[in-house]
């Protein structure tokens, strides 16, 4: 599976954006997808995922209830949509993608896309 991550860009804070992330290469309906972002001088951390059908989804505490991700087995893409931006939202945002996994946890995912750079100014 190959991902392509889009929609990234500079924004303020209280606006939104909406994220893409392309799928090719194999059917993506039989996978889950997450998104991660990763900060300057931090670690990758946990986003959002969305399981193979789109019925289930988790979200990391901090953008809970401002984030929304969702899984389009007909375009073969995973969108994630956030809304109020932060400033602490700024960071470059990677789609990953494996079956039978849908959690935090980024060592269990097998494809992961390029970034997308989410640039929030106060």
């Amino acid at each position: 599976v190959q991902l392509q991550a889009s929609g990234g860009g500079l924004v303020q804070t209280g606006d939104s954006l909406r994220l893409s992330c392309a799928a090719s290469g194999r059917t993506f309906t039989d996978y889950s997808a997450g998104w991660f972002r990763q900060a300057p001088g931090k670690e990758r951390e946990f986003v959002a995922a969305i399981n193979w059908s789109g019925a289930n989804t988790v979200y990391a505490d901090s953008v809970k209830g401002r984030f929304a991700i969702a899984k389009d087995n007909v375009k073969n893409t995973v969108y994630l949509q956030m809304n109020s931006l932060r400033p602490e939202d700024t960071a470059v945002y990677y789609c990953a993608s494996t079956a039978y996994y849908s959690g935090r946890d980024p060592q269990r995912y097998d494809y992961w896309g390029q970034g997308t750079q989410v640039t929030v100014s106060s």
